[in-house]
């Protein structure tokens, strides 16, 4: 078939014929009927992913590789940083950022174990999990309803001589007080990691400028789970303004080695063997000496190639998520005796992951919820709700160490109780977004 054509001439009829078939066989948008499934999330692409996908396919790199390259820029230059590194999985990224805050390079301010970080337990593990699984000490503080992010009243009373770092996400697209929470940092020398999983494309003003989440802090971390802001099946990014940073952060993810050269390129500082490392010989070479006990966190060319268009759909992503949040919220408008309705925080303009609601007295929230999902809205719980209760936190309930818990978790209790949230993802249209509202109606009327 492709004997009298030259390789770029097979190329491109292959991805002439993606195109193709992708936009008979991946169609989105269909019509809907009421009683349809409306899951909370979804992936919103079309031929320009499964094209790039098959592009890279065909080059059979498979590793990091020229796709990772652009994707990494994209998105450094759409948030407007100076370092991104794309990982496996956004939970890669929080261990990595994380991780990064332990490098001997760090000096005084390197986190040790036994050292404090500051975070909620209304929320994801995966937030969490870093500092518990290196030896360090999760402070927890209770959170705000309606914004569901920390209560900054709080931090003073969680400040102990071991604090080292906060560490929190921006709650389903809502954004932390970045203002209060990074003045507490910068007052006692802490480091601010901004786990912005959930919220890529949130704006929060400060200091008189409008800024990206995730760039405010000391470092950002991104998931492109298929349910998030925009996907590339599995996949996360680190990113971070500050060149030492970056530089533990990439050791790390690239099995802990002291060199920098990227996949594939070979002494690009000139100095591969004629350096002194350790106690290992003098000129061993670069590419296999270790400054930090690290991992494989890479993600392969095949997924940054999804991300590449994603990216480029993804301004249109955000703008339609706030139009789903404010038509659902109009919506519901009249319910507020019964729920909670979710709330900006102030000087946000969010990129909203999902709609938070909290029931209020009287209202029982696991019998609105099966109403609504017998009908085919689905939902989601604020995902651990409060992560101390979990099984994984029995020995270290029983043992009263591991963590400290300041000022107790009222609201954190609350939300694990009376809340649940639905979905607001690009791909969904107005009808949907009706029908969503009048079973969530019909349901408090039961």
């Amino acid at each position: 078939m492709f004997e009298s054509k030259t390789e770029a001439q097979a190329r491109q009829e292959i991805l002439a014929m993606v195109a193709e078939y992708a936009d008979m066989f991946h169609k989105q948008g269909q019509g809907f009927h009421e009683g349809d499934r409306i899951p909370y999330a979804s992936r919103v692409y079309d031929r320009a992913e499964m094209v790039n996908l098959v592009d890279s396919a065909l080059e059979f790199w498979l590793t990091s590789g020229r796709y990772t390259d652009e994707f990494e820029k994209k998105l450094s230059d759409y948030l407007d940083v100076r370092f991104c590194s794309l990982v496996n999985s956004g939970s890669s990224a929080n261990l990595l950022a994380f991780m990064a805050l332990t490098s001997p390079l760090l000096g005084e301010r390197r986190i040790k174990r036994g050292d404090e970080v500051i975070t909620v337990a209304a929320g994801f593990p995966t937030t969490v999990n870093p500092a518990i699984q290196y030896g360090a000490v999760p402070v927890f503080v209770d959170v705000t309803i309606p914004q569901y992010n920390v209560d900054v009243t709080r931090l003073e009373a969680a400040l102990s001589e071991k604090t080292k770092a906060v560490m929190l996400a921006h709650t389903l697209g809502n954004p932390f007080d970045l203002e209060t929470v990074r003045a507490f940092c910068k007052r006692h020398g802490l480091w601010l990691v901004e786990d912005n999983c959930d919220a890529l494309g949130s704006r929060y003003t400060i200091d008189g400028e409008e800024r990206l989440t995730g760039t405010i802090g000391d470092i950002g971390t991104s998931s492109f789970y298929p349910p998030h802001h925009m996907t590339m099946g599995e996949g996360g990014a680190v990113y971070t303004n500050d060149p030492l940073l970056h530089k533990v952060i990439r050791s790390f993810r690239d099995w802990g080695r002291d060199c920098s050269c990227p996949s594939g390129h070979d002494n690009l500082c000139g100095h591969r063997f004629d350096r002194q490392y350790g106690e290992l010989p003098l000129g061993y070479d670069h590419k296999y000496v270790y400054s930090h006990f690290g991992y494989n966190l890479k993600a392969t060319d095949l997924q940054a190639a999804v991300g590449c268009a994603q990216l480029d759909k993804f301004p249109a992503f955000v703008e339609r998520r706030r139009h789903n949040f404010s038509y659902l919220k109009t919506a519901l408008a009249g319910t507020e005796d019964r729920l909670i309705l979710p709330e900006a925080a102030k000087n946000s303009v969010p990129s909203w992951f999902g709609f938070l609601i909290t029931c209020r007295e009287g209202v029982d929230r696991n019998s609105l919820v099966r109403y609504i999902e017998e009908r085919g809205v689905q939902t989601r719980m604020l995902f651990a709700g409060n992560l101390t209760k979990h099984p994984c936190f029995d020995e270290m309930r029983k043992d009263k160490e591991g963590y400290r818990i300041v000022g107790g978790l009222l609201n954190t209790d609350r939300i694990m109780a009376d809340t649940f949230w639905v979905g607001v993802y690009p791909g969904m249209t107005d009808e949907k977004l009706a029908y969503m509202a009048k079973m969530i109606k019909e349901g408090l009327a039961q």
